[in-house]
């Protein structure tokens, strides 16, 4: 197989995931940011988009279901000096994970959370996530999903996240340049929620069905008008806008901590 080949390690995506060009661009795109792996540490809880990080080289921390958030940004506060970026699910971040992503988008903590939004449970067989669309029918929710979907984008620009894009794993080189303006981003949380098809267990929002709606977000657009962002960010369905929808000057969690301006909490441990 190319991905055995190209990882050198067994890997636990099933065929056609769209985890494994996820995986490529990040490798990419690492390099073209010009991040140190040495300093690079990656975060992640439970799912298929959680072992990403087993299969690079970086400093790794597994966490709990819905708990990647939390033990991030613990890792920021105490060396504000590393590159710290979560790499989870839809349901291990906007489920389970979905207070901690939205009190510390609001804090402005420095970490990037790089989010595989394919619509479903992978992990645990199948069953519906909070990005689901109304009607998804699984074997847990037989009648169909009753819930509207969670907008994570839409959530972000109201918390006034500093970063927040979307990319499609089916478009590597724009997967790979939101990855890179994400890693580059110094002004805070960053979110880039990307949208990969589940060949396995969502048979509805395939390959062909986001390459049919996806589309770039005009060189015209604002991010900085938040207007104007949250209406990209409602635009789901026949038309689905991908690319840097918003973004926010504000001051850092980090910043902000009289205790962090004379250096990181680890040096002054050591010291």
């Amino acid at each position: 197989m190319i991905e055995k080949a190209f990882f050198d390690r067994d890997v636990a995506w099933c065929p056609g995931c769209g985890n494994f060009p996820i995986l490529r661009m990040f490798e990419k795109a690492v390099a073209e940011a010009g991040i140190d792996r040495r300093k690079l540490v990656l975060v992640s809880g439970i799912g298929q988009a959680a072992k990403l990080p087993h299969y690079t080289k970086a400093n790794v921390f597994n966490g709990l279901h819905g708990r990647a958030v939390p033990a991030a940004v613990g890792i920021k506060v105490a060396n504000h000096e590393l590159e710290v970026v979560i790499t989870s699910g839809d349901g291990d971040m906007y489920g389970e994970g979905g207070n901690h992503l939205i009190h510390n988008m609001r804090r402005n903590v420095g970490v990037k959370a790089f989010v595989h939004n394919n619509m479903v449970y992978g992990l645990t067989k199948g069953q519906a996530s909070p990005t689901s669309e109304l009607g998804f029918v699984t074997k847990l929710q037989t009648h169909g999903v009753v819930s509207p979907p969670f907008n994570p984008l839409a959530v972000a620009i109201v918390e006034d996240c500093s970063f927040v894009a979307r990319s499609f794993a089916g478009d590597m080189e724009h997967l790979q340049e939101m990855m890179v303006a994400a890693l580059q981003h110094r002004g805070g949380f960053a979110l880039l929620d990307i949208l990969q098809p589940c060949p396995t267990f969502n048979r509805v929002n395939t390959l062909k069905w986001y390459r049919d709606r996806v589309r770039k977000v005009d060189d015209s657009h604002d991010p900085f008008d938040r207007e104007k962002a949250l209406e990209l960010a409602f635009r789901w369905g026949e038309e689905i806008p991908i690319g840097i929808v918003y973004r926010s000057e504000r001051a850092t969690f980090e910043s902000v901590q009289p205790a962090l301006r004379e250096g990181t909490l680890v040096g002054t441990l050591l010291r």
